[in-house]
Formats: C-alpha cells, structure tokens, sequence
C-alpha cells in the first residue's frame, strides 16, 4: 500500500477526552490505568494528560512507558487577554514547559481562555464568545510571541489551538493571529472538527497554512447535529453530549484531501485523534478502534 507520509516522521495519538473531560466531567471517569491500556490497545503512540493521570512525572512517565505511550502535547490554558493575568499566565507557562521537558514531550499546545465560554455548560455558545478589542490582540500576540520564545529556547514546539467559545474561534480570527505573530516560533495547530463547527472550511485553512501547521487533532463532527447545535443555541457542553463531535471516519468531514494537503507540505509530526463525546453512548475503545483503521486505511499505515 503506498502512504501519504514518511512513518519516521508522523505519529498518531488519541486524547483522553474520548473517556475523561477536564471542563466538564462525565459521569464515572475511567481510571487512568484502563485509559492509557485502551489506547496502547488501539495502536496509538502517545496522548495528552487528564485531570485522571498522575500528577508526579515520574509515576506518569512509568506508567505511560510501561505501554508504550509518550506525551504527545500538554494543554495549556493561556489568559493574556484577561486584565492583569500576563505574568501569571507567564509563571504557570513555564511550570507546564519544565513538566514537558522532563516527560520527554515535543509540543506545547495552548489555547487563548480569557473570558471563554466553552465551559460554561448553560450558556448558548456562539452568541456568546468573546470578541477581542484591538488591545486584547495585542497582548494576546505579545504574550504568544514570548511563550513561543520561551519554548523554542527548549528545543519545543508551541502550537496555538483554534477552539470553540474563545477569541480565537473562526477562520478570520485564526488569520489574525497569524499575521499578529511570530510564524518561527508560534506554530498552528489545525482542528478540523472545532473549525466545521464554527463555520468554516478545515480543507482551505488547510491550504493555507500547510507551512505553519505544526499539529493536528483528527476531530469530526455530526453536521446534522452541528446545525442543530447552531440553530437552537446550544452550550459547548450540550453540543458535546449531543454527539456533535466524533473520531474521524465517523462524521461527515473528509480527512482525505487535508491528509493529502499536509503531505504535500512534508508535514512531520503528531496527528491527534480527538472526540469529546459521552463515553456512555459511545464506547471508547470502540471508537478509538475505529478512528485508527480509519487512519491507516486512508495513511496507509
């Protein structure tokens, strides 16, 4: 079969979001122990940590060593558009950085949460994000620029996450950031499933920056239920246990052509399988099952 990618450059790994949620716990989060055998079981790589891993990196190293995984990016919450949050946000940065430099990770994914609404499960979603002034901005690409200095001081890469219910939400916010900051240092992680759901095309904002996409997280979503989500002003939270979002092969995007886009850019690095959805209506080993023969019947490995 031929792949798309050189498998010395490209890696898969799946979230624990598929059964454990740190903005919103499900109910009966999965030990951490069956989360990290389930994905070994499933032929991933690496993950992300959960509020459910250990918290000394030593003992999650162990455990994560012990079936083969390795920490594939740490979320980071950044607060640089909140008021008289930059030097906090500075100190928890470099925390976070020293963890992942000690687990042996390569990535520091982050996100802008000042004044998100994401986790606010009562609140209607898209009438209620952010929308950044022109100082927020500013402090948010200053704040990126300094971090991504930060981390490739490290020998890491920062990757900023586009994601639903913040300042950085859509295609045009995305393109802002952008052009705001620092394209050596401050990298782009590309969702697909967060892009659909705020409107827009993944494949295109693919194209456009294959040569700064420096992460992806695999992440499809139901459009029927994304419309409905849209149409009744749903909260993140009610989208998500709705099932608006699940592993790829599953929903109604089309990874093919971004897969394609990306290997003709030689993108080298993780592709992160994502799905937030209620572990009680879908199975997660299942589900990560599934997205991997995906990945290897459309990759080629």
């Amino acid at each position: 079969m031929t792949t798309m990618f050189d498998p010395h450059n490209v890696r898969f790994a799946i979230m624990p979001t598929c059964w454990v949620n740190d903005d919103f716990p499900w109910v009966g989060d999965a030990p951490y122990q069956q989360i990290m055998s389930e994905m070994a079981l499933a032929g991933f790589e690496g993950c992300s940590v959960s509020h459910t891993y250990p918290s000394d990196p030593a003992v999650l190293k162990r455990e994560m060593d012990l079936r083969g995984l390795v920490v594939s990016e740490p979320w980071v919450s950044l607060y640089f558009t909140a008021h008289d949050m930059v030097d906090l946000t500075l100190e928890s940065f470099a925390a976070e950085l020293d963890k992942v430099v000690a687990m042996g990770g390569t990535e520091m994914v982050v996100a802008e949460l000042g004044n998100s609404v994401h986790q606010l499960p009562d609140v209607a979603l898209l009438p209620n994000k952010p929308i950044l002034d022109a100082d927020q901005w500013q402090r948010l690409a200053d704040g990126l620029n300094e971090v991504g200095r930060m981390t490739a001081e490290k020998g890491l890469l920062l990757c900023y996450h586009h994601h639903m219910g913040t300042g950085v939400q859509t295609r045009a916010e995305v393109d802002r950031l952008m052009s705001l900051t620092n394209p050596d240092t401050v990298h782009l992680l590309l969702d697909a499933g967060h892009l659909a759901w705020a409107g827009d095309d993944p494949l295109a904002m693919a194209r456009a920056y294959a040569h700064r996409i420096r992460h992806v997280h695999l992440k499809d979503i139901r459009q029927s239920l994304r419309d409905e989500a849209v149409a009744k002003r749903w909260s993140f939270y009610q989208g998500v246990m709705a099932g608006v979002f699940t592993v790829p092969g599953d929903g109604d995007i089309d990874f093919r052509p971004i897969f394609e886009v990306l290997a003709d850019a030689n993108y080298a690095g993780w592709f992160s399988v994502e799905a937030e959805q209620d572990p009680l209506k879908a199975n997660p080993l299942e589900y990560a099952l599934r997205a991997r023969a995906y990945i290897r019947e459309v990759v080629g490995f």
